[in-house]
């Protein structure tokens, strides 16, 4: 029992010393991974903050509309609208002869160009004003629009352009089957639907209807193969039928009486 109990006794001493002996052997770096740098803070894009500062983007046309207004002639045909009216320009710059001037703004509803009508349309004093608006209505960029808004913000820029003697061509919504940036959409339905309020609207107030859509349209309710790059936007292949279109109505509509000028537009 006695040599028993002396193991016993060595038995922690040596595991002590065996501990100890570990201790001192090198041990072997454990690899830790890199903690990443913090992200650098990023601020709303332009086109974000401009939501906040200049939801209607009054400030895109002012140096050139204070040019225009500046010259010497002052423009015959204003062309109001959307991404279409601006990729027009941008695309095919030749139909912009003199006395034609491009006031489109991509993602644009008739919200939008409502409130810019007068700085961009009214105070450059053309003799026609073509406006194309809807697309974005009907996707909803600046929230919801049910048919009757739209065809108010449309009522109201007539009503304006009529009363400072301005002609009005109301251009139809271009055919479009979906909306890249909004798919689900059902599109064409609502665009005929405006389209034929517009043709009627424009009747029924001495303007021209500029028919684009049925230049444009293929098989369904979309435009034909080639005239768009992405169901809504069109190619130069696009804007070719388009001109055909424009001029028509321009000279239709430069061939109709100035509307009479409301009292209240007369004063400086």
């Amino acid at each position: 029992m006695r040599l028993n109990f002396l193991s016993l006794l060595a038995l922690p001493a040596a595991v002590l010393a065996g501990s100890a002996a570990a201790q001192s052997l090198p041990v072997a770096a454990v690899p830790v991974a890199p903690v990443p740098a913090p992200a650098a803070p990023t601020g709303p894009s332009a086109a974000d903050l401009r939501l906040h500062t200049d939801w209607a983007w009054t400030a895109r046309y002012r140096d050139a509309n204070l040019a225009d207004a500046a010259g010497t002639a002052r423009p015959r045909i204003v062309l109001m609208g959307d991404s279409i009216t601006q990729g027009w320009y941008d695309l095919d710059r030749a139909f912009f002869t003199p006395g034609r001037i491009g006031r489109g703004i991509g993602g644009q509803t008739t919200s939008q160009m409502l409130l810019r009508f007068r700085q961009d349309v009214i105070d450059l004093k053309p003799q026609v004003v073509q406006i194309m608006a809807g697309t974005n209505d009907i996707a909803g960029n600046t929230g919801p629009m049910t048919d009757e808004q739209v065809q108010g913000n449309f009522r109201s820029m007539v009503e304006m352009a009529q009363a400072h003697g301005i002609r009005v061509i109301l251009a139809s919504i271009p055919p479009a089957d979906q909306f890249p940036w909004r798919p689900g959409l059902d599109t064409g339905p609502r665009i005929q639907r405006l389209n034929a309020w517009l043709k009627s609207y424009a009747a029924s107030t001495g303007s021209v209807y500029a028919d684009y859509w049925t230049a444009m349209k293929g098989t369904g309710l979309g435009a034909r193969e080639g005239l768009t790059s992405d169901h809504v936007h069109p190619t130069l292949a696009g804007y070719e039928v388009m001109n055909k279109v424009a001029e028509a109505a321009f000279k239709q509509a430069l061939a109709l009486p100035a509307p009479n000028r409301l009292a209240s537009a007369r004063v400086p």
